[in-house]
Parts: structure tokens; sequence; C-alpha cells
């Protein structure tokens, strides 16, 4: 029994799994507040990249602010390691001459970091580096082979001939020894073979395995050689002692400067009227020239342009004899008795208002781009200018006849606007008075060829249709509507411009540059079919490249016309801004094409004003330019008034830069990623536009980014 127990336990004990194990006690854990850790300024080097993800350790909160335009992170903020993407838009910080070849900006990070009492709170400044893309090339006058003069202004550089503008080579011995004696001469003669140095010359290049093509004696001791490797002909006769010189047979030019008219340029056409030099918009598009043409009296044909606003003032002095009156067809088609008038529709669309309106006159700013009278006006009242501003047809056989749709406090009705859109192409209308309920049907006694409507609002295709059946019917009957694309700084599709009978037209204002840009507040889209200078947002994005001054100070880039004040019940000239200012520009340029015969039918009148209108931005049509901003002069044939070189640069998204063109030529643009057209071009117009449809140009494209970071255009030759 002992035995037997003792050996049980024994065996127990030597059993681990019977045992159990100690207890090991840990101490807590104990965790200690964060340690604030302050983030420091740094610099981020971008290079050629597009983009850069950082990652920076810490401990706490952050945040980005004060971000250059140029720049985007994503996330904007987080907790823990500064970790963003950071991208880089360079086109936003190029410059107009593009002479940047790096940019620079910094954005700000607010940071907390530790807890408590130890908590501590600041801000890092980052400062962004990014490299630009090179952009180059060389614009030339004519050719510039072989000693040819390249003409760039008022400044000439020869272009040194190189062997491979040459036809061959010319080599000359040395007089002393060797083949070249009389007796040799005249032996190498009798053979028929040429010279002597056309021999020797033509022996010594065959014997190094090149191609001799043919060979002239020029003397005994000269010949021309025509060969298939000119530098090497040249290296390996140069290098014989018996060689005096050998150069290249260079090509030579007639000395005719290129592009010189046979006709002398015609004298461009300025208006005297006071405000009239600060009429930007005209000089843009080629009107000087157009006024010219004018003078010839070929404008005869009788054009009516609709403009369906807000009425007009009759009483204006710069709109006498412009328009069609009450009892000619001009109409207020508003049916509300409290439309601002105080009665109903009726044949005056004056543009009603008292002391209290402190809006001006929205009709009688559109009229005046379009039909303004030029020369002295009649007296209206003490300070008023005597001659004003000037509208486009000048003395063109057009005629305004207005329609008021817009009330005083500036608004329409799809009703209203679907309504008088019939009546100005023609078609009867069917109006009801809304004191006598009595029903009137109009028809209008001068069918407008061409409507004009800045007017519009982003309501749905549904809510426009009856609006856009209007327009399709009335361009069934021949009319042209054109219609403002809308300012709302957006893509959102604005109605009736985005009806599919209508021409929706978006704005342009100056850049600096030797094109205009898209407005930032015309909207976008594909209906948008052309553009025309609106002008730029005073508020947003102002600008002065214009060159005008009003008393004194930098006249902005804004569209000056014909307006009405009324706290002083008497006419005025307003500046203002907008697709409302655009779509006027198309609508007379319409108008001359018809009163000249250019083209009879709305069909033909738009197919040529896109077929002769600049193309900005991306090549082709698109949605900031449609097909590009209209030509008045190209479209109405106008005489040329100048004749400059020039280099106009553009992106596919409409941005313009300028970039200096040296003394013979070349150029250099350091630019950001994308897609560009380069123009080389003449200006015959003289609106300081290079390279139009109808002038001689030469276009390349090229495009930019971290594949392509150098890129040479090469000549730009243009014909």
């Amino acid at each position: 029994m002992s035995s037997s127990l003792l050996l049980a336990c024994t065996l127990a004990a030597c059993n681990p799994s019977t045992v159990d194990p100690p207890v090991v006690v840990q101490p807590p854990v104990v965790t200690p507040d964060p340690i604030a850790t302050p983030l420091a300024d740094q610099t981020i080097k971008l290079g050629q990249a597009l983009s850069i993800q950082t990652n920076q350790p810490f401990v706490g909160e952050w945040s980005v602010s004060n971000l250059p335009a140029w720049l985007q992170v994503s996330p904007a903020s987080g907790t823990g390691p500064v970790a963003f993407k950071l991208t880089a838009d360079r086109g936003l910080a190029t410059p107009l001459q593009a002479s940047a070849a790096a940019l620079s900006g910094q954005l700000k990070i607010v940071w907390t970091s530790g807890t408590g009492t130890g908590a501590v709170k600041g801000t890092a400044t980052w400062t962004v580096q990014a490299d630009q893309y090179l952009l180059k090339g060389r614009l030339l006058d004519g050719a510039s082979a072989g000693g040819q003069d390249v003409r760039l202004g008022n400044k000439i550089k020869v272009a040194s001939a190189s062997a491979n503008e040459a036809r061959g080579i010319i080599v000359k011995y040395r007089e002393a020894g060797g083949a070249f004696t009389a007796q040799a001469e005249i032996a190498t003669q009798a053979t028929g073979k040429g010279s002597a140095a056309a021999q020797q010359a033509g022996d010594t290049l065959r014997a190094a395995n090149l191609n001799v093509v043919s060979s002239q004696a020029l003397s005994g001791r000269s010949a021309a050689l025509e060969v298939g490797d000119v530098d090497a002909a040249l290296r390996i006769l140069r290098a014989d002692p018996r060689v005096e010189y050998a150069v290249p047979n260079a090509l030579l030019h007639a000395q005719s400067l290129p592009h010189v008219s046979t006709q002398a340029l015609a004298q461009p056409l300025e208006p005297t009227d006071q405000y009239a030099g600060l009429q930007w918009p005209f000089r843009l598009l080629g009107y000087p020239a157009v006024w010219r043409d004018m003078e010839g009296g070929a404008y005869s044909k009788a054009v009516t342009v609709a403009v369906l606003d807000s009425g007009v003032r009759y009483d204006h002095p710069d709109l006498a004899e412009t328009l069609w009156k009450p009892g000619e067809g001009a109409l207020d088609l508003l049916l509300e008795a409290t439309n601002g008038d105080g009665d109903g529709p009726d044949t005056d669309p004056t543009d009603a208002g008292d002391a209290t309106r402190t809006t001006g006159s929205h009709g009688t700013h559109v009229t005046g781009i379009i039909a303004a009278r030029w020369g002295q006006n009649a007296p209206s009242c003490t300070g008023c200018s005597p001659t004003g501003v000037v509208g486009a047809v000048k003395r063109a056989n057009v005629k305004v006849l207005p329609i008021r749709v817009i009330d005083a406090a500036g608004n329409a009705t799809i009703a209203d606007v679907a309504q008088a859109v019939r009546y100005a192409a023609g078609l009867p209308i069917t109006v009801t008075d809304p004191v006598t309920q009595k029903n009137m049907v109009l028809t209008n006694p001068h069918r407008a060829a061409v409507i004009n409507l800045s007017l519009g609002a982003a309501v749905s295709a549904a809510t426009a249709q009856p609006m856009c059946e209007a327009v399709q019917e009335a361009s069934a009957a021949g009319a042209l509507v054109i219609v403002a694309a809308g300012n709302g700084y957006d893509t959102q599709l604005y109605y009736p411009a985005a009806c599919a009978s209508a021409v929706a037209v978006g704005s342009v204002t100056l850049s600096g540059g030797s094109a205009p840009k898209h407005a930032i507040y015309s909207n976008a889209y594909a209906a948008v079919q052309l553009s025309a200078p609106g002008g730029t947002d005073p508020n947003r994005d102002p600008s002065f490249f214009n060159g005008g001054l009003f008393n004194g100070q930098p006249f902005p880039d804004v569209v000056l016309s014909t307006g009405w004040d009324y706290a002083k019940g008497q006419p005025n000239y307003e500046a203002e801004a907008g697709t409302s200012q655009a779509a006027p520009q198309v609508a007379a340029l319409a108008a001359l094409l018809l009163s000249k015969g250019v083209t009879t039918d709305a069909a033909s009148t738009l197919a040529r004003m896109v077929a002769t209108a600049t193309d900005l931005g991306a090549t082709g049509r698109d949605p900031l330019f449609g097909s590009g901003m209209i030509n008045a002069a190209a479209a109405l044939g106008a005489p040329a008034v100048s004749d400059t070189l020039g280099l106009r640069l553009q992106d596919s998204r409409g941005l313009v830069f300028q970039p200096a063109v040296d003394a013979v030529g070349r150029f250099s643009a350091y630019l950001g990623n994308g897609t560009y057209t380069v123009t080389g071009g003449r200006d015959r117009n003289g609106n300081g536009i290079y390279g139009e449809t109808d002038e001689p140009r030469i276009q390349k494209t090229a495009v930019l980014g971290p594949n392509t970071p150098q890129v040479d255009v090469g000549d730009l030759l243009p014909k």
C-alpha cells in the first residue's frame, strides 16, 4: 500500500499539468498625456509632377487654409499625420507673358497638438514650388532660308545660310603646283571632263565614297559641284592643303518683302462721338474696317431687328430715327396692368419709371449697342453729351423694333416672351386686354429678320417648352433668334437660349493678350453657338485692358451704351456687362449681313457667322465659346486696314498667354500642363488678333505635361 501510494505521489509530482501555475501580478498601464509636437514650416517641391502626396508625422488636428487658387488639397483637414494629395493647376497662376519658369505659392496649416494644459496651437507655412513646362518656337515673316531678311516690326536681322540651305559646294584650289598647269587644264577640257578643279574635286570626293551628281567649271582653279552630302564634302575638301576654300553653294532669294498688298490699305473709320473711344467691343470685332466698307453704300437692304426687352426710351437723343415707333409695329406686350406704366398691352413700349426707380433702362442699353446714331445729337439736357456713343449698324438700312416684355422690376413671363417672339417674326397673336377683357389680333407690320432676347432663366426644358415652341415657329417663319446664354457663372442651361432653334450667345472679354478670354459669368453648355464681347465682371474679375480713360481714370472692360437716369429724368450712358450685351453684337452683325446682301436668309446668315468666327479655346466648337467669337470684318468682307505680324497662344480652356517675341521671331513660353494652340498670323482688320479666319496664319498644337515637359513647335510661317 505504502509503496503504491508513494509511486502515485511521485508520478503526480512529475506531471506539471496537474500543478497550478504561479500567479504574476502586472503593474497598471499608465498612458501619459500626448506631448505637443509643433508643425514646422517647410517647402514642398513638385518639380514637374502634377501632384504629390504629403505624409508629415504629426499628433493632433490640422486643417489647410489660405490655399492659392492654383493649388488643391484633398483632404483639407484631418487628425494625425498631415497626409493629403496636393495638385497644381499651373495655368491659373501662369502670368500673361508666360515668363515664369517656376511657380511658388504658400498655404497655411492650422494645427492643434497635445491635450489639456499641454495643448499647443499654431500655424505652419508650407511653400509649394512647381516647375513650369516649356513651349518654344519661332515666328517668321516670309521665308527664312539662305540670308533672307526676317522682318519683325522695324528690326531686320539677317539669317545666316548653312550647308543645308545649299545646292552643293564651290571649291577653289590654290594656284601653285599639282594638276593646275596650263597643260593640265587644256587636257581636261579636251577630254570633256571640265576644269582641272572640277576633275580634282570630283576624284577626291568619289575616293571618299561621296556621290557627285554633277560638276560645273567656274575657272581653271574653281568649280561648283552638286553632291549628295554637302557637309561631308566641305569637311573633306577643307582638309585638303591644296584647297584655298570650299563653301556651300548657298541659295539666294528675291528681296521683296512678303505679304505686301498691291493695293494700299484702307483707312479705318473711327467715330468721333464723345464716348466712342471707350466702346472697345467694336474694335475687337473689326468694326473700323466695316464702317469704312459702309462708305461705299452697299448696306442698302432694309432689315428690322426686334429687341424683346424692357422697352426703350424714345426720348434718348442717341436713338433718334433708329427705331420703329408706336403705330409702326412697336409694342408693349406686358399683360398686367401693374407692369410699370399703369396700362396693359399697347403700342408704346417706352421703358417706364419715375424718380424712385434705381435701375437704368436695360432695353435702351441693348438697343444702343445695335443702333445708337453717329454724330451730333439734338440738345436734350444741360450737361448731356452732344454726341454720346455709336452703334454697330452706323448708316446701314437697319432699324430696331422695340417690344416690351420685361417689367419695371426686371421680370418677364414665359407667356409674354413666347407671344412676343411670334409677333416679332410676323406671326399673328391674340392678346386679351386686362381691363376690357377684349381679344385683339395683332400682326407686326415690320417683320423682324433678326430677334434679340437678352433675357432668360435656369428653368427646366419642360417649363421652357412654350418659349421653345415659339422660337421654333419664328425660325420656321424666317427669323434668326439670338439669345443671351445666361450669367449663372456655371454650366446650367438657360432658356430660351437652350431652345433647339435659338442661337445661344456666350460672352468674352479682353485678356491683355492677342485673343479674348471667356467671361467668368457666361454660362457654358453645349447649346452655345457663338460668342461676342460682353465685358468683364468688375466685382469678381476686374480688368482694364481696353486702354480708355474716363475722368482721368482707366475705364474698366465693360460695355458702354445708351441708358437712362430715372432719378434725373434724362438720358445718360451706362457701362454694363453680361451676355445681355454680347447677344446684340451678334444680332447687329446678322442684320448687317442681310443688309449688305452677303446672306439672304437666317440659315445662310448663321452659317456665315459660324464660318468666319475666331475659334477660341479648344479647337472647334466647345461649350465655352461655341464656334468662336464673331468676326464682323471677316463676315462682311471688309477691306484690310492693317497688316501686322504676331503670335496668339491659348489653351483648350481658353486661357490666353502672350510670350515675348524677340527680334528674330523666337519665343519661349513657360506654361502649365494642357493642350495649346499656337497661331502665327497677320492682323488685317486692326483688332489685335492675329491669324483669324480670313487672315494669313499657321496653327500648331502642342501638349505639355510631365511626359512632354518641353515642346518646340518649330517655325511658324503664316500663309
